[in-house]
Protein backbone atom coordinates (compact mmCIF):
# COMPACT_ATOMS: atom_id res chain seq x y z
CA UNK A 1 0.00 0.00 0.00
CA UNK A 2 2.82 2.44 0.82
CA UNK A 3 1.12 5.82 1.06
CA UNK A 4 -2.65 6.06 1.34
CA UNK A 5 -5.36 8.42 2.54
CA UNK A 6 -8.40 7.98 4.76
CA UNK A 7 -11.15 10.51 5.27
CA UNK A 8 -11.64 12.23 8.62
CA UNK A 9 -14.31 14.92 8.62
CA UNK A 10 -13.87 17.10 5.53
CA UNK A 11 -10.19 16.35 4.95
CA UNK A 12 -7.84 13.45 4.42
CA UNK A 13 -5.35 12.11 6.93
CA UNK A 14 -2.38 10.46 5.30
CA UNK A 15 -1.20 6.91 5.96
CA UNK A 16 2.29 5.54 5.26
CA UNK A 17 3.53 1.96 5.59
CA UNK A 18 7.06 1.84 7.03
CA UNK A 19 9.11 -1.15 5.85
CA UNK A 20 11.67 -2.94 7.99
CA UNK A 21 15.34 -2.51 7.16
CA UNK A 22 17.14 -5.83 6.76
CA UNK A 23 20.61 -4.62 7.78
CA UNK A 24 22.29 -1.32 8.79
CA UNK A 25 23.49 1.04 6.07
CA UNK A 26 25.63 4.12 5.67
CA UNK A 27 23.89 7.42 6.45
CA UNK A 28 25.11 9.52 3.52
CA UNK A 29 22.05 11.38 2.11
CA UNK A 30 22.03 9.22 -1.03
CA UNK A 31 18.41 9.02 -2.14
CA UNK A 32 19.30 6.52 -4.87
CA UNK A 33 21.15 3.91 -2.82
CA UNK A 34 19.85 0.38 -3.02
CA UNK A 35 18.38 0.23 0.49
CA UNK A 36 15.86 2.98 -0.34
CA UNK A 37 14.93 1.85 -3.86
CA UNK A 38 12.00 -0.39 -2.89
CA UNK A 39 10.79 1.87 -0.07
CA UNK A 40 7.52 3.71 -0.81
CA UNK A 41 7.72 7.47 -1.25
CA UNK A 42 5.46 9.95 0.56
CA UNK A 43 4.81 13.35 -0.97
CA UNK A 44 4.71 16.59 1.02
CA UNK A 45 2.48 18.83 -1.09
CA UNK A 46 -0.33 20.37 0.99
CA UNK A 47 0.11 24.10 1.61
CA UNK A 48 -0.67 26.20 4.65
CA UNK A 49 -0.83 29.98 4.41
CA UNK A 50 0.03 31.82 1.22
CA UNK A 51 0.98 29.55 -1.67
CA UNK A 52 4.45 30.59 -2.93
CA UNK A 53 5.31 31.57 -6.47
CA UNK A 54 7.69 28.62 -6.65
CA UNK A 55 6.44 25.30 -5.28
CA UNK A 56 9.22 22.95 -4.13
CA UNK A 57 8.91 19.25 -4.90
CA UNK A 58 9.28 17.45 -1.57
CA UNK A 59 9.42 13.69 -0.95
CA UNK A 60 10.40 11.50 1.97
CA UNK A 61 10.88 7.84 2.83
CA UNK A 62 11.13 6.00 6.15
CA UNK A 63 12.37 2.63 7.44
CA UNK A 64 13.04 1.01 10.82
CA UNK A 65 14.97 -1.75 12.53
CA UNK A 66 15.16 -3.03 16.11
CA UNK A 67 17.10 0.00 17.35
CA UNK A 68 16.39 2.96 15.05
CA UNK A 69 14.07 4.76 12.70
CA UNK A 70 15.50 6.14 9.45
CA UNK A 71 14.21 9.05 7.36
CA UNK A 72 15.38 10.54 4.06
CA UNK A 73 14.07 13.64 2.27
CA UNK A 74 14.57 14.83 -1.31
CA UNK A 75 13.73 18.44 -2.15
CA UNK A 76 13.62 19.90 -5.67
CA UNK A 77 14.02 23.50 -4.64
CA UNK A 78 14.94 27.10 -5.44
CA UNK A 79 15.72 30.11 -3.23
CA UNK A 80 17.59 27.94 -0.73
CA UNK A 81 19.17 29.71 2.24
CA UNK A 82 20.48 27.98 5.38
CA UNK A 83 22.46 29.97 7.96
CA UNK A 84 21.49 28.63 11.41
CA UNK A 85 24.27 26.41 12.77
CA UNK A 86 23.43 26.24 16.48
CA UNK A 87 21.62 23.14 17.72
CA UNK A 88 18.01 23.98 18.65
CA UNK A 89 18.32 27.27 16.78
CA UNK A 90 15.61 28.72 14.55
CA UNK A 91 16.21 26.26 11.73
CA UNK A 92 12.67 26.58 10.35
CA UNK A 93 13.53 30.08 9.12
CA UNK A 94 15.94 28.38 6.72
CA UNK A 95 15.19 25.84 4.01
CA UNK A 96 14.09 23.09 6.39
CA UNK A 97 12.43 19.66 6.49
CA UNK A 98 10.60 18.47 9.59
CA UNK A 99 9.32 15.22 11.09
CA UNK A 100 6.82 15.44 13.95
CA UNK A 101 5.96 12.07 15.49
CA UNK A 102 4.16 10.62 18.51
CA UNK A 103 5.89 7.32 19.33
CA UNK A 104 3.59 6.32 22.20
CA UNK A 105 0.32 5.04 20.79
CA UNK A 106 -1.37 5.77 24.14
CA UNK A 107 -0.40 9.47 23.96
CA UNK A 108 -0.95 10.59 20.35
CA UNK A 109 -0.88 14.28 21.31
CA UNK A 110 2.62 14.13 22.83
CA UNK A 111 5.31 14.17 20.20
CA UNK A 112 8.85 14.94 19.11
CA UNK A 113 9.45 17.66 16.55
CA UNK A 114 12.67 17.00 14.66
CA UNK A 115 13.53 19.90 12.36
CA UNK A 116 16.70 19.95 10.25
CA UNK A 117 17.76 22.69 7.88
CA UNK A 118 19.37 22.09 4.51
CA UNK A 119 22.81 22.46 6.11
CA UNK A 120 22.16 19.60 8.53
CA UNK A 121 21.60 21.62 11.73
CA UNK A 122 18.91 20.03 13.92
CA UNK A 123 16.33 21.14 16.44
CA UNK A 124 14.42 18.58 18.47
CA UNK A 125 11.97 19.03 21.36
CA UNK A 126 9.65 16.63 23.12
CA UNK A 127 6.28 18.38 23.24
CA UNK A 128 3.74 17.51 25.91
CA UNK A 129 1.47 20.42 24.99
CA UNK A 130 1.74 22.48 21.79
CA UNK A 131 3.45 25.86 22.29
CA UNK A 132 3.67 25.55 26.09
CA UNK A 133 5.09 22.12 26.95
CA UNK A 134 8.38 22.16 25.03
CA UNK A 135 11.19 20.04 26.48
CA UNK A 136 14.47 20.71 24.69
CA UNK A 137 16.88 17.86 24.15
CA UNK A 138 20.43 18.82 25.07
CA UNK A 139 23.39 18.80 22.71
CA UNK A 140 24.69 15.45 23.94
CA UNK A 141 21.32 13.86 23.23
CA UNK A 142 20.97 15.49 19.82
CA UNK A 143 24.39 14.26 18.75
CA UNK A 144 23.06 10.71 18.97
CA UNK A 145 21.03 11.47 15.83
CA UNK A 146 23.22 10.71 12.83
CA UNK A 147 22.57 13.25 10.05
CA UNK A 148 23.89 13.50 6.49
CA UNK A 149 23.15 16.34 4.04
CA UNK A 150 24.03 16.98 0.42
CA UNK A 151 24.45 20.78 0.65
CA UNK A 152 27.10 22.72 2.60
CA UNK A 153 26.57 23.42 6.30
CA UNK A 154 26.01 27.11 5.53
CA UNK A 155 24.24 28.41 2.43
CA UNK A 156 24.47 32.17 2.06
CA UNK A 157 23.87 33.92 -0.26
CA UNK A 158 20.66 32.19 -1.22
CA UNK A 159 20.74 29.69 -4.09
CA UNK A 160 18.17 31.17 -6.46
CA UNK A 161 18.50 28.66 -9.30
CA UNK A 162 16.99 25.15 -9.25
CA UNK A 163 18.79 22.75 -6.92
CA UNK A 164 17.95 19.30 -5.59
CA UNK A 165 19.06 18.58 -2.05
CA UNK A 166 18.77 15.56 0.21
CA UNK A 167 18.86 14.98 3.93
CA UNK A 168 19.01 11.64 5.75
CA UNK A 169 19.10 10.67 9.43
CA UNK A 170 19.04 7.81 11.88
CA UNK A 171 17.18 8.31 15.18
CA UNK A 172 17.94 5.80 17.96
CA UNK A 173 14.89 4.49 19.79
CA UNK A 174 16.98 4.55 22.98
CA UNK A 175 17.15 8.35 22.68
CA UNK A 176 13.37 8.64 22.37
CA UNK A 177 12.87 6.41 25.43
CA UNK A 178 14.70 8.95 27.59
CA UNK A 179 11.75 11.33 27.16
CA UNK A 180 8.73 9.25 26.19
CA UNK A 181 7.30 5.78 26.28
CA UNK A 182 7.80 4.26 22.84
CA UNK A 183 5.53 1.80 21.08
CA UNK A 184 8.43 -0.24 19.69
CA UNK A 185 8.24 -0.48 15.90
CA UNK A 186 7.12 -3.94 14.80
CA UNK A 187 4.59 -5.27 12.29
CA UNK A 188 1.20 -3.70 12.99
CA UNK A 189 2.43 -1.01 15.41
CA UNK A 190 1.22 2.51 14.60
CA UNK A 191 2.61 5.95 15.33
CA UNK A 192 0.98 9.30 14.60
CA UNK A 193 3.12 11.70 12.57
CA UNK A 194 3.39 14.48 10.02
CA UNK A 195 6.14 15.59 7.68
CA UNK A 196 6.73 19.20 6.71
CA UNK A 197 8.79 21.54 4.55
CA UNK A 198 9.28 25.21 5.33
CA UNK A 199 11.56 28.15 4.58
CA UNK A 200 9.89 31.01 6.41
CA UNK A 201 12.67 33.61 6.14
CA UNK A 202 13.80 33.00 2.58
CA UNK A 203 12.69 34.98 -0.46
CA UNK A 204 10.17 32.20 -1.21
CA UNK A 205 8.46 31.53 2.16
CA UNK A 206 6.22 28.48 2.36
CA UNK A 207 4.72 25.95 4.77
CA UNK A 208 3.96 22.51 3.31
CA UNK A 209 2.53 19.39 5.00
CA UNK A 210 2.16 15.69 4.23
CA UNK A 211 -1.07 15.08 6.16
CA UNK A 212 -3.56 17.90 5.62
CA UNK A 213 -3.81 20.49 8.40
CA UNK A 214 -7.18 22.24 8.49
CA UNK A 215 -6.05 25.71 9.55
CA UNK A 216 -5.49 28.78 7.36
CA UNK A 217 -2.51 30.16 9.26
CA UNK A 218 0.69 28.09 9.26
CA UNK A 219 1.00 26.00 12.43
CA UNK A 220 2.71 22.62 12.47
CA UNK A 221 2.02 22.00 16.17
CA UNK A 222 -1.44 20.52 15.65
CA UNK A 223 -1.17 16.81 16.46
CA UNK A 224 -4.89 16.28 15.89
CA UNK A 225 -4.09 16.43 12.16
CA UNK A 226 -1.17 13.97 12.22
CA UNK A 227 -1.34 11.10 9.78
CA UNK A 228 -0.55 7.47 10.62
CA UNK A 229 2.65 5.46 10.26
CA UNK A 230 2.05 1.69 10.08
CA UNK A 231 5.14 -0.42 10.64
CA UNK A 232 5.31 -3.47 8.40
Amino acid sequence: MGQDQHAVGNFEKSVYEVPRLSKPFLIDADWNKSEWKKTPTLVIDKYMGKIPDFKPGVEAKMMYDDENVYVIFRVKDKYVRSVVQDYNGNVSADACVEFFFAPDIALPDEYFNLEVNAGGTPLIFYVTKPWTGFNKLNIEDIRQIEIAHSLPARIDPEISEPVTWTLEYRVPLSLLRKFSKVSTPAPGVRWKANFYKTASSTSNPHWITWSHVDKPQPDFHLPQFFGTLIFK
